[in-house]
Order: C-alpha cells, then sequence, then structure tokens
C-alpha cells in the first residue's frame, strides 16, 4: 500500500474539491492524502473546526478511527474567532478551544465537536490499556493565510501541527466580543506526540483504524511509536513522549516582537510608554502576566507581592506555582524579574544572571519585559538548563491582549490605570519562602 506521509509543519491544501492528486497547486492534497482505500467510507472534511470521523463498529467493538482539528490562530480575537488557541510545537502544548458559541442552545456538549471531544477525553484518561487503543488520536491543523499572485488567501493552507493526547479539559466561560455577552465552552490542554526521526506521521494507520475488519489492537501497526507507547502506559508515559524541539528555544529579535503593524505591537509601545516614568509599577503587570502565562503551561499560578524597589536584588515580584493536584500537589516558589524597556532594546546576559542567582533549588524564575533577550542571554538559561521562563515583548503583548478581552471589556487603558493605581498596595517585605505557607 501506498505510504501517505505527514510531517509536521508541512503545509496541505484544503479544497472543495473533487480532485484526489496527491498534489493540488503544489502542495500536498489533504483529499489524497486522507483517502480511504474502502469505497464505503466517506471522505473526511474540514468544514468544521472539531471534525470527528465518523465512528464504526469493529470486530472488537465501536470506535472513532480519529477526530481532525483545525484551527485559525492568525485570526484570535476576531468576532469569528473571539477565544485563543495557543501553539506551542517546539514544547509539544496546544491548548484548543470548544465549538460551543454564543448563539449555541444547550448545555456544554450539545454541540458535535463538543461532544466528541467529551467522548474522546474519557478514552484518554482512562486507565485500561484496552480503551486507550480504541481512543481516537487527534490529528490538529492550524489554517494561516497564504499570498499566491499578490493576492491574500485566507482559506484552504493548512500547516501540520501534530499527533496529540488530551492531557486536561476544563468547562470555562467565555465572552463574545461583538455582543457582551458570556457563554460556557470547553478547553483541552492537548499533548503533541515526538514523531519519528522525520518528524512524520503515515495516514494509512487513520485507513486502519476505519477498518472494521481490524481490532483497535491490530490497528496499531502503522501507528507512531509515541502512540503505541501512550497505549501501553497511559498518561504517566506522556512527559517523555512529548515533542520538543529544544534548538528552537533561541528565537531571534523578530520573532521577540510582535509583527510590524499588528495590534500587538501597538499594544506593546501603549505598555512602554505609559510605565516609562513609571517603571516600578511596571512590576505588578509583569506579575499578572506570570501568572497567566504559567496557568497557560498547565501550572496552578496565584500571585503574592512585589518587593520593595531599590532593594530587590535580582527580584520584583514573588508568586506561587502549585503542581498536580490534591495530596499529591507540591508548591514552588516563584521569583519575578520585571524590565520596562524600549521595545527595541535586550536584555543582557548579566541581567538575566542576578535572577538566576536568587533561585534555590526547586524555585521557578520568570523573567518579563516590554524588550528582547539577547542571543547570549536566551542560550545561557538553555544551555545551562536553569528553570527561568522568559517573556519578551511580543508575548507580554499578546497576554495583555488576552487579559483586557477576558476581564476588561478590550480597554487596554483600564487594565494599565488599575496596575497604576493599586501598585502601592502590592508591596510587602516579606521572606520569598513564605508564599509556600500561604493558603
Amino acid at each position: 500500500m501506498e505510504e501517505r506521509l505527514l510531517q509536521v509543519g508541512e503545509t496541505v491544501r484544503y479544497a472543495r474539491t473533487s480532485s484526489l492528486e496527491a498534489l493540488y497547486e503544489g502542495y500536498l492534497n489533504f483529499h489524497h492524502l486522507t483517502l480511504s482505500p474502502r469505497a464505503s467510507d466517506k471522505r473526511i472534511i474540514l468544514e468544521s473546526g472539531i471534525n470527528a470521523v465518523a465512528p464504526l463498529t469493529a470486530i472488537d467493538g465501536a470506535r472513532r478511527p480519529a477526530i481532525v482539528i483545525r484551527s485559525s490562530p492568525w485570526k484570535a480575537g476576531t468576532e469569528d474567532t473571539p477565544w485563543h488557541d495557543e501553539f506551542d510545537l517546539d514544547h509539544g502544548h496546544i491548548r484548543y478551544f470548544g465549538d460551543h458559541k454564543v448563539t449555541t442552545i444547550g448545555p456544554v456538549g450539545s454541540t458535535r465537536g463538543n461532544r466528541a471531544l467529551l467522548e474522546a477525553w474519557r478514552l484518554h484518561t482512562s486507565t485500561s490499556s484496552a480503551e486507550r487503543a480504541s481512543a481516537p488520536p487527534l490529528l490538529v491543523f492550524a489554517a494561516r493565510p497564504e499570498y499566491v499572485g499578490g493576492r491574500r488567501i485566507e482559506k484552504g493552507y493548512l500547516d501540520f501541527a501534530g499527533v496529540c493526547v488530551i492531557e486536561r479539559l476544563e468547562f470555562v466561560v467565555q465572552r463574545d466580543p461583538r455582543t457582551g455577552r458570556s457563554f460556557p465552552n470547553v478547553v483541552v490542554d492537548l499533548a503533541v506526540l515526538s514523531l519519528d526521526q522525520n518528524d512524520e506521521v503515515d495516514w494509512n494507520w487513520i485507513n486502519d483504524r476505519r477498518d472494521p475488519s481490524r481490532t483497535a489492537l491490530d490497528s496499531l501497526n502503522r501507528a507512531p511509536d509515541s502512540w503505541k507507547t501512550w497505549v501501553r502506559r497511559g498518561r504517566v508515559s506522556i512527559p517523555s513522549l512529548r515533542r520538543r524541539v529544544m534548538s528552537s528555544r533561541v528565537l531571534s529579535r523578530a520573532d521577540q516582537l510582535p509583527e510590524p503593524g499588528s495590534i500587538e505591537a501597538g499594544l506593546l509601545e501603549a505598555i512602554y510608554h505609559f510605565f516609562d516614568d513609571k517603571k516600578h509599577a511596571f512590576e505588578l503587570l509583569a506579575s499578572r502576566v506570570a501568572a497567566w502565562v504559567l496557568d497557560a503551561q498547565g501550572g496552578n499560578y496565584s500571585e503574592q507581592w512585589l518587593t520593595r524597589s531599590g532593594g530587590d536584588g535580582g527580584m520584583d515580584f514573588v508568586g506561587r506555582l502549585d503542581v498536580g493536584k490534591g495530596a499529591g500537589s507540591s508548591p514552588l516558589v516563584v521569583l519575578g524579574q520585571a524590565k520596562c524597556i524600549k521595545p527595541d532594546s535586550s536584555i543582557s546576559p548579566d541581567q538575566v544572571a542576578r535572577l538566576v542567582a536568587r533561585l534555590r533549588r526547586g524555585w521557578v524564575g520568570v523573567f518579563v519585559t516590554t524588550g528582547v533577550f539577547s542571543h547570549q542571554a536566551q542560550v545561557e538559561i538553555v544551555d545551562d538548563a536553569y528553570p527561568v521562563v522568559l517573556v519578551s515583548g511580543g508575548r507580554l503583548a499578546s497576554t495583555v491582549r488576552r487579559i483586557v478581552h477576558e476581564s476588561y471589556d478590550g480597554d487596554v487603558q483600564s487594565l494599565l490605570r488599575e496596575v497604576a493605581d493599586t501598585y502601592e498596595s502590592h508591596i510587602t517585605h516579606r521572606r520569598p519562602e513564605e508564599a509556600l505557607t500561604t493558603a
């Protein structure tokens, strides 16, 4: 049987066309890639965000072959896409919002997509290897605009993001930016699994899962090794199976800043100018941004206090990060450093080293700036494996945009004024380890 290989990052062309040729307009044709050898199998379509392949009854019971997700992260924050899907493929993480909308009638799970996610969540968190074998893999594509002949095309170009397992599912409340009304939804944290050396998956694995004459275990033959290991061992194996691209942790200056002319670029300039003459107040905004960043990465972060200006010795704010749940949770001290500098300025290795020097065993550092981190500063963090999260101007701006969208009706000035007005009340003189004893 012909191999149907798909590489992470590869662009596929999806169009409403009957063409089944291998290439379409020079790109891998999605319809050819996903074509089943059985004429009775319907074509997989991507007309929704969550596209659940039809379930079947195989010789060993019912199963859903796969769930194919199409996200449009570039449209985040628009009226069509009010949520913000997060893609961090270099660290094997995707945060994806379900398909419940403000116009949806019925509880969460009444939509076809969310219902499929809830069904998959039950199997992905099962302690039974037999149930995990029947669990549908999530194959995620990120839509993006493409310029063809000088014309911007916003539909039909999809970058493959990988094969995923659901790590966590939450019920959330979102606000529709057009009407201001709130509505419930689900959000899932997906672990992007490592594939083979070429970062490829064979779509024939999914075709095997669509074959009712095969058992769920038989259909594992062409599955990625990481998926097979997950089926055998379950959730405990996910950290070792997660996709990681270490070299890409060192980012260029352009990658650390918003795209010129974008909403985030204007937002970053507004933040810098607002705090330029009151830089200490920026520490409170940095603390809030750190909370959002660490929460998005799967932790449970709580803000604690700001340190007194002038004597911080490399730390501006203190937080607490609880890893795990219940009796198995472990609290960690988070030390934060904040620097409000011109967006085109760089943070040097010496400035990052001041924060690193304050960290004790088991503590975590966060450095938030309106600028960028120099190449050498990043290299030292990566090479020495320091537990420090770097938040540059681009990430700061995108996070602040989410904060004001969720809690300030999109008014960034309301957030900045509140930060400036309440900054003094958050300052205290306490030892960082006292954060471990707070409720």
